[in-house]
């Protein structure tokens, strides 16, 4: 009996040392081209952005600018929203042409929403693209779509606010019926960009 329960945890242990194993070599394998697919995606987002921009160099968060950036968004109000990553938009000559940001709200209904927004130099905000998101079908999926993302195309607007009564000026932007909190969530992680982009532009949003 006792020779039985070696051999059977024997086997066991064997067993789980092979699946391991494979499953260590599985995600060799694939991680890279899921790195790849991912940088990709962003690199297409970014251009979707800020088609005037011929490369993108990642801008250097650190030296506190990080913590410095978060605090900043904070004070502002935006503790539910991230910048993820800052791109510096150059031609083709390097030279600066504004910033492309990835921002992440954790304000969707459906959970975080991350997406890509480009702004000039001169805060104009080139528009937005969608990287993640899992809203309702039919209601705050609503958000990737052209109708709604281009309501922030081509605005210098300091920030956003959404209105159920239609939108009248700039900084308006049409609510999606029966997704405020999908709307809310897209508005408020606009306007975090839009702080980053002052904050890195001056230093300072008092």
């Amino acid at each position: 009996m006792s020779n039985k329960i070696v051999k059977d945890t024997f086997a066991i242990t064997l067993i789980t040392l092979v699946a391991g194993l494979a499953l260590g070599i599985v995600q060799g394998i694939t991680a890279d081209p899921i790195a790849e697919q991912n940088l990709k995606a962003k690199q297409e987002a970014y251009k979707a952005v800020f088609a005037d921009a011929e490369q993108f160099e990642e801008t250097d968060l650190s030296s506190g600018l990080s913590e410095e950036l978060e605090a900043c968004l904070d004070e502002n109000g935006f503790t539910a929203q991230n910048i993820d990553e800052v791109m510096g938009a150059q031609d083709g000559s390097g030279n600066e042409l504004g910033y492309a940001f990835t921002v992440t709200t954790s304000e969707g209904y459906g959970g975080d929403i991350q997406f890509a927004m480009g702004v000039k130099a001169d805060g104009t905000l080139n528009g937005i693209s969608i990287l993640s998101i899992g809203e309702t079908a039919g209601l705050g999926m609503k958000a990737t779509t052209d109708d709604f993302k281009n309501q922030f195309k081509d605005k210098n607007v300091e920030s956003f606010v959404y209105t159920k009564n239609g939108a009248s000026a700039d900084n308006e932007i049409d609510a999606l019926s029966g997704a405020t909190i999908t709307t809310n969530a897209m508005t408020n992680g606009v306007n975090a960009g839009l702080c980053a982009f002052r904050y890195l532009e001056g230093g300072s949003q008092e």
